[in-house]
């Protein structure tokens, strides 16, 4: 059985884009994409909101941008290998590869899930990691921190009920000043 696990990029300040809705402060070095490679290669099935799907599904084709850097197709294609749930009630449709639409998933389906699969489970966006929060339902959290403070936007931990008490299992700093942190949420 697989971990369910909620993981973003995030600006200094907790951000996972700025009050414009843009993220190009996010950019990424080669060595930070590859470790998220390695990451995302632990994953049996990605859980989407609609607007993180959006944001995402542009990988499904970026293999095929010879101008793009090969670590970036390469990236392309290990998202396209993990089968993927966009949950939406007003998405229409999905594009991309192994990727299906539902308009919702409980509790239960997410045990469901977990127990049927022996990789990990990833959940993205704010909303939908919120929700599955507060019933208890992801083991662990992966943070990209970006050194930069954004001042507002939409922050990656949205509606907190609770202090959310972690425990820190691994981290990694790289040389563009990125750092990732990986926790086990303990309630």
């Amino acid at each position: 059985m697989g971990k369910v696990t909620f993981g973003m990029m995030t600006s200094l300040d907790g951000y996972i884009n700025d009050r414009e809705g843009g993220f190009d402060w996010g950019h990424v070095s080669e060595d930070v994409h590859r470790f998220a490679e390695t990451e995302q290669k632990r994953e049996g099935l990605a859980i989407y909101g609609r607007r993180m799907y959006e944001t995402m599904v542009y990988w499904d084709t970026a293999d095929q941008d010879e101008s793009l850097a090969p670590y970036f197709r390469d990236f392309s294609r290990v998202w396209q290998a993990v089968d993927k749930i966009v949950v939406s009630k007003s998405l229409e449709k999905v594009t991309s590869k192994r990727t299906r639409l539902v308009r919702e998933l409980s509790a239960d389906d997410i045990r469901r899930l977990k127990a049927d699969t022996e990789k990990n489970i990833s959940i993205s966006g704010p909303t939908l990691a919120a929700s599955f929060l507060k019933q208890g339902l992801i083991d662990e959290v992966s943070i990209y921190y970006v050194p930069v403070v954004v001042g507002g936007g939409t922050p990656m931990f949205q509606d907190v009920w609770k202090t959310l008490k972690l425990e820190r299992l691994d981290h990694r700093a790289f040389d563009n000043g990125l750092l990732f942190v990986r926790y086990r949420v303990l309630n």
